[in-house]
């Protein structure tokens, strides 16, 4: 059997009386760690081990958790009755402990709960706060191994085991992925004892601080006094709310359909906002999409189909299953083009599952893709297997050869065929060329709205009229426009 005791906060008065007892009948007791105050005070019979020099010698937390685990396990298979003491309560945010248990189930091995007083309650006493209030409980060594921060930051957090300024800096910028750098957060230094110290801070000041194994940080939610929410899930409640009976009558008359002329639009002022390279007008359009598709998911939700947690669950469990190289034992040896490679053998594998049969490597392009986009993604999908041309000069003269068809075309409906040709052909050389033809076009676009507004204006500030003008007086203007955005650019 595997003993877990807790020995409380830091206070060596907070020991319970069944920890004390089951201390000192022990013959050896393996501390997680010897830095906590309440270790000098314990029963002086046993033999104290510990497994600081793990957290010294290891950075990755997996990797600390696996060296206890070890240790622990293979004490065990030694002795029959093994004891591990932790800090505060076994159960309260002590990660080493719930791995441990996972273990002991998968090994049959027979464990025992001996409750302690958590870092919690003091830590909560001295913040003048209350758990009610949707905390959330986190171990600073998961938050540190993250990319994004697993934080609802409409609701408070408090993350316990920040014990060094490495951790507390990694730990930083992870929380840094969510909460802006002047966030306010506070540090408890050794709750519940004598040396007890609290300080409020802003976030990027987190890994100065002196940290030690009896810190925490408490993270203040975003201004909880407005009705504005920062979460998703919050986010998620506003848009059911507009579909609720007490909500709006417009958003509750919307459907999947009705819908879809708003997810083109916004997509394309997403583009819009990215070709400006305005930061602000993109954070606003970006919303304005993602209302779109969390809307979607009400519907869905409200119909039966889905949840949002359901297309949340699809896309990140397609894309682990897609990047073997990131979440699993291939190598791509850092190459690009290998990793789509492997991205079509997977697809297809998906497809065999499915009982889907032989598919064209086309029909993965969306049918309802603008056509510039669409023949672009038609030819990069061929390209890979091969139906593609052997030399540049090839693609230069298919191009001459699909304009003199449109020159000879007699009729409309030969001339519509040959111009479609001729796009096709030019986004084929787009690629050769390693250019995006919808992106030239949109660049060409632009250029073209900048020159023609510009002879606008100057036609204007001559109290003139543009169909007074000829061709050659307007092109005179569109050449000195020409100049001024090569100046400008």
């Amino acid at each position: 059997m595997i003993t877990i005791v807790g020995l409380g906060p830091g206070n060596p008065g907070q020991i319970t009386r069944e920890a004390w007892q089951v201390l000192s009948a022990a013959t050896i007791v393996h501390l997680r760690t010897r830095i906590h105050p309440t270790v000098p005070h314990l029963p002086e019979g046993p033999t104290y081990l510990d497994f600081d020099d793990i957290y010294e010698a290891v950075a990755d937390f997996r990797a600390v958790y696996a060296g206890i685990l070890e240790r622990l396990i293979a004490a065990h298979a030694e002795s029959d009755q093994v004891l591990y003491a932790v800090p505060g309560d076994p159960m309260v945010a002590e990660s080493t402990v719930s791995h441990l248990l996972a273990v002991c189930r998968e090994k049959n091995i027979q464990t025992r709960i001996i409750s302690g007083l958590s870092f919690i309650e003091p830590t909560l006493a001295a913040l003048g706060t209350d758990a009610g209030d949707g905390l959330q409980l986190l171990d600073a060594l998961e938050i540190a191994a993250a990319y994004h921060p697993p934080i609802n930051p409409d609701y408070p957090a408090l993350i316990a085991q920040l014990y060094s300024r490495m951790v507390a800096s990694d730990v930083k910028l992870t929380l840094m992925n969510q909460y802006p750098e002047q966030h306010p957060i506070t540090l408890v230094h050794s709750a519940g004892t004598d040396q007890m110290n609290v300080r409020t801070l802003p976030l990027y000041e987190l890994d100065r601080q002196d940290l030690a194994h009896l810190s925490s940080l408490y993270i203040l939610p975003y201004d909880d006094r407005s009705r504005v929410v920062s979460s998703f899930e919050g986010f998620q409640d506003t848009i059911a709310h507009l579909r609720a009976p007490d909500g709006c009558p417009w958003d509750r008359e919307q459907t999947h359909e009705s819908l879809r002329p708003y997810v083109i639009e916004e997509t394309f002022e997403v583009v819009d906002a990215i070709d400006s390279g305005d930061a602000e007008a993109l954070k606003e359009e970006l919303g304005d999409l993602l209302l779109q598709v969390v809307l979607h998911a009400q519907i869905a939700v409200e119909d039966d189909e889905f949840t949002m947690s359901d297309v949340i669950q699809y896309v990140d469990t397609k894309l682990k299953r897609r990047h073997p190289h990131v979440w699993g034992d291939t190598d791509v040896n850092g190459i690009s083009d290998q990793v789509i490679v492997n991205w079509e053998a997977i697809k297809a594998q998906e497809r065999a599952q499915k009982g889907e049969g032989e598919r064209s490597i086309l029909d993965g392009v969306a049918r309802s893709m603008p056509a510039l986009p669409q023949i672009f993604a038609y030819d990069q999908r061929a390209a890979r297997v091969g139906f593609d041309w052997e030399d540049l000069n090839g693609v230069v003269d298919k191009v001459r050869e699909e304009l003199a068809e449109v020159l000879a075309a007699e009729t409309p409906a030969e001339q519509f065929h040959e111009v479609g040709d001729l796009l096709a052909a030019s986004a084929v050389l787009a690629r050769w060329l390693k250019i995006d033809p919808e992106e030239a076009l949109r660049a060409a676009n632009r250029r073209f709205y900048e020159r023609f507004t510009y002879v606008e204006r100057r036609v204007r500030e001559r109290g003139q009229d543009m169909r007074s003008l000829d061709l050659a007086e307007l092109d005179l203007l569109w050449q000195e426009a020409k100049r001024n955005q090569k100046a400008a650019d």
